[in-house]
């Protein structure tokens, strides 16, 4: 014991390592005493290890249990599959558009919908050659979640004075067209049908008309895809674009109706009657649920101004509820969500903040452009992943009837439409709207939603080889071809105020002329809707003064905001907002001091007066506002008075007659008198002061002379005549001589 004694002092590093060994060494240990296979902590032995190991001889009878170590690291990949898989596919699309646009090259020949899709088809072939299943573009997908903020973000950025004005030509290429495309497709689909060697027999006219109306409706998605990109003028964009979003309601309609047909078996003329009913129900209905939805949006908006955050939120669920509400009871929700967003813009954007018109403009192209890449790249996964039913003559009937049919119907409405049209629709035009005709993922998605069997494969097939045809051909020679053809391109120009100006301008000036022709145009009918609006709607839809705002001052604002805007983001004007600070706090105080500066009041007694002063020292109006009627123009009772003014300017206009006053008498013209002269009498001595009157002395002096002339010759004459006389020529004398020039 005496051996043990104290020695020296360990150091503090050495105290510290040898405790951080003693924990290595324990967890060691501990980690060797679990279990293999165990990855569950805090779980004790089972009692068959138990009987197996025998009691621990270390420990005796009175050893404990010991417990798994903490698992520092854990798999567990299905709680988080659907989340992960989805963030990777949006994550691949984003990529995908960041390199299209990256390499410019590519950007110039190819349209990035044809790319996505080729990605799609790399995609889905590397997850069939690893025997997995690949997601395939459900129905539900696309209509409830892909779709609606592509429509949305057309809809509220829609150009509205271009869609009204060509209302009438959008309308008849959405109805009549697509009509005529389905009936027409699927007609000549049946007769098809009925050649031995295609053996497809067993599809009848309602399977084909059925066929016809899935794959005769342009694609408002792949219409946009490509028509962005190639940069075509105004017309022809909201031509193809709005007949794109207004076909919807009629490929519903027909969808549904030829669906019930098909398994009824029979239709008679009451379902037809019914069917056109199901249109104006559909397409109305639409446009209710979003026009109802757009006027509680903007209603909403009223009262954000304590919580700005939550501004684009209402925005977003308004047109989503409105969109659902019309799936709900298969109304158009393709038309809901237009009408729903054209509603709401306007009365929004004078209620919400500038950051908040800002996130819902940036937040609807993420949005729509995200759902749009990942529609292309899941046609091409699914394209892979099939099942096909290829059919050779089928496949090849549809597409050449597609492109048939679209150019028959261009061509025939046209002739009809330019007979009404101002400005009318030329070849090039035409060729244009027939050959941007796409077909996209609406028509896939009604076709994935017919009855499993092989008829439905065949459907799709043929569907997927037009999709594929309009996008990766058509899509891809559209740019050269209007290059080639020289087809306006869009204009890039700066709004100004001057040009707003000359266009309201030249709109209340057509407005007039309207009026008067008494025909009730677009003009006419938008005036009504202007005053109404203005009178009524914006004082419950907007907050506080802005509804009296007028057009020019707020189209000046949102000038001046976006110029700002530009300026900011360019970085060329550092000092903008103590500028704009400065500015704003400057007219701030102006309108504080008009608002404190008091108005004077005038008692009555004065008004009266200042009205007796004006109404001596004021010359009346020379004639009274009365209503217009292009059928009968009343006289003027009024008309034969003669007032000073009038009197003086015929004096001098006399005067100016006379001066080449001629001796040679002229033959008295027998003219009707435009307007009567009344005199005073004889007797009364015209008298001017020269002071008052701005006629000139001479004049004066002539015009008493020929008083004096005309006097002694006329006592036997009417009193009337006399003053006709001397402001006549003098005509002949007594004796019938004339005056000879000497």
């Amino acid at each position: 014991m005496a051996l043990l004694g104290p020695g020296p002092a360990l150091p503090r590093s050495g105290t510290t390592t040898v405790l951080l060994m003693l924990l290595i060494l324990s967890g060691s240990s501990w980690t060797s005493d679990v279990p293999a296979g165990h990855n569950e902590t805090g779980r004790e032995p089972s009692p068959a290890a138990q009987e197996d190991h025998g009691p621990d001889p270390r420990h005796g009878t009175n050893s404990t249990n010991h417990r798994k170590a903490f698992p520092v690291l854990d798999l567990n990949y299905e709680d988080v599959r659907t989340p992960f898989e989805i963030s990777l596919w949006i994550l691949l699309a984003l990529l995908m558009k960041l390199g299209f646009h990256v390499i410019p090259r590519v950007s110039h020949v190819v349209p990035e919908s044809c790319l996505l899709i080729f990605v799609g088809l790399l995609v889905g072939g590397a997850i069939k050659a690893i025997q997995e299943k690949a997601p395939v573009l459900d129905s539900k997908l696309f209509f409830f979640y892909l779709l609606p903020p592509i429509i949305l973000d057309a809809g509220y950025f829609l150009p509205i004075r271009a869609f009204t004005e060509n209302l009438g030509t959008i309308l008849v290429f959405a109805v009549l067209g697509t009509l005529w495309n389905a009936f027409f497709i699927g007609g000549m689909m049946f007769a098809v049908c009925q050649i031995e060697a295609a053996q497809v027999g067993h599809v009848g006219l309602l399977s084909c008309l059925l066929f016809g109306s899935i794959v005769s409706a342009v694609d408002p998605v792949a219409v946009l895809a490509v028509f962005e990109e190639i940069h075509i003028n105004e017309l022809l964009h909201i031509l193809v674009f709005g007949e794109s979003l207004l076909n919807d309601a009629v490929t519903v309609v027909l969808y549904h109706l030829f669906e019930e047909f098909s398994h009824a078996g029979t239709v008679t003329v009451g379902d037809a009657f019914l069917g056109v009913v199901s249109f104006f129900v559909v397409s109305l209905g639409g446009i209710l649920a979003g026009v109802i939805y757009g006027v509680l949006g903007a209603f909403t908006s009223r009262f954000t101004s304590h919580s700005r955050v939550i501004e684009p939120l209402f925005v977003f669920l308004y047109s989503y509820m409105a969109y659902l509400s019309a799936e709900l009871f298969h109304l158009s929700g393709i038309m809901s969500l237009i009408a729903c967003g054209v509603v709401m813009r306007p009365y929004v954007e004078a209620n919400i903040s500038h950051k908040s018109y800002t996130t819902i403009k940036y937040f609807l192209k993420m949005w729509s452009s995200v759902s749009e890449t990942l529609i292309f790249i899941f046609l091409g996964v699914s394209t892979v992943e099939g099942p096909h039913n290829w059919n050779w003559i089928f496949v090849i009937f549809t597409l050449v009837l597609c492109l048939l049919s679209r150019v028959l119907g261009v061509v025939g409405l046209t002739f009809i439409i330019n007979k009404f049209r101002i400005v009318k629709l030329t070849k090039k035009d035409q060729f244009i709207v027939a050959y941007g005709g796409l077909r996209g993922a609406i028509a896939f998605s009604l076709g994935f939603l017919l009855p499993n069997n092989d008829t439905k494969h065949m459907f799709l097939t043929a569907i997927i080889t037009v999709i594929f045809f309009t996008v990766f051909v058509q899509g891809m020679t559209i740019r050269p071809l209007v290059e080639l053809l020289a087809v306006k391109k869009k204009e890039e120009s700066k709004a100004s105020i001057n040009e707003e100006i000359h266009t309201q301008f030249l709109d209340h000036l057509l407005t007039g002329i309207e009026e008067i022709c008494g025909h009730y145009g677009h003009h006419h009918w938008k005036d009504k809707l202007n005053r109404f609006n203005k009178m009524y709607v914006k004082k419950w839809l907007i907050a506080g003064e802005r509804y009296n705002e007028p057009q020019l001052i707020s189209f000046y604002n949102k000038l001046e905001m976006k110029q700002a805007i530009m300026l900011v983001e360019g970085g060329s004007a550092a000092k903008l907002p103590s500028v704009m600070a400065a500015v704003s706090a400057h007219v701030q105080q102006q309108r504080e001091a008009a608002q404190e500066q008091p108005i004077p009041k005038i008692s009555k007694t004065r008004e009266a007066e200042i009205r007796r002063i004006l109404r001596a020292n004021l010359q009346n109006t020379r004639q009274r506002l009365r209503s217009y009627s292009r059928h009968d123009l009343f006289t003027d009772p009024f008309e034969d008075n003669l007032s000073e003014v009038r009197f003086r300017r015929q004096r001098v206009e006399m005067e100016r007659r006379m001066s080449h006053y001629l001796t040679v008498p002229a033959k008295r013209q027998e003219t009707p008198s435009v307007r009567k002269v009344w005199f005073e009498p004889e007797h009364k001595v015209y008298t001017y002061d020269e002071s008052e009157s701005p006629c000139p002395s001479d004049a004066a002096a002539l015009l008493d002379k020929c008083d004096r002339r005309a006097a002694p010759e006329s006592d036997d004459q009417p009193e009337t005549q006399k003053p006709s006389r001397c402001l006549s020529d003098p005509g002949p004398d007594e004796e019938g001589s004339s005056f000879r020039l000497s």
